[in-house]
């Protein structure tokens, strides 16, 4: 297994960036990796996801909710063909702090044979898709707090 992991610290409570990151509708306003989502964001129901890595195509996938805990995180896992070959455990973690910031962990746990192979683009292309959509994602809450 690999893992990616970025974070970001955002001054904003963690109300507000959790309304942001739930609200899948504004996604096309503001989000530069993840192109849309749609669906409920509930255990067990399939999503239907857009992203889009820098100078990279739009790869649409049907992941199943993991998680979700209210202001704290949810997550989904998404498997290219067929599980075993291609998985994605994405984890959005959401952390308040003592000042009244946020602390958004932003997560993928990629598992299956052909993650050897596509280590590489995962961890320059989708690594930076990940950071300007946590960049992107703080400079709207923080612009909504202000």
């Amino acid at each position: 297994m690999k893992e990616l992991k970025t974070e970001i610290n955002i001054s904003a409570p963690k109300e507000k960036v959790w309304d942001l990151l739930t609200d899948f509708e504004r996604y096309p306003n503001w989000n530069p990796f993840i192109k849309s989502i749609k669906g409920t964001l509930k255990v067990r129901l399939r999503l239907e996801v857009q992203v889009q890595p820098p100078d990279s195509g739009v790869f649409k996938f049907k992941p199943r909710v993991t998680s979700f805990k209210y202001h704290q995180e949810f997550s989904w896992l998404g498997s290219l063909l067929m599980y075993g070959i291609f998985d994605g455990h994405h984890i959005f973690e959401i952390e308040e702090n003592n000042d009244g910031s946020t602390t958004l962990i932003h997560r993928e746990e990629f598992s299956g044979i052909l993650v050897p192979f596509m280590w590489k683009q995962l961890n320059t292309k989708t690594r930076a898709g990940f950071e300007l959509m946590n960049e992107a994602l703080k400079k709207l809450a923080e612009d909504e707090s202000h």
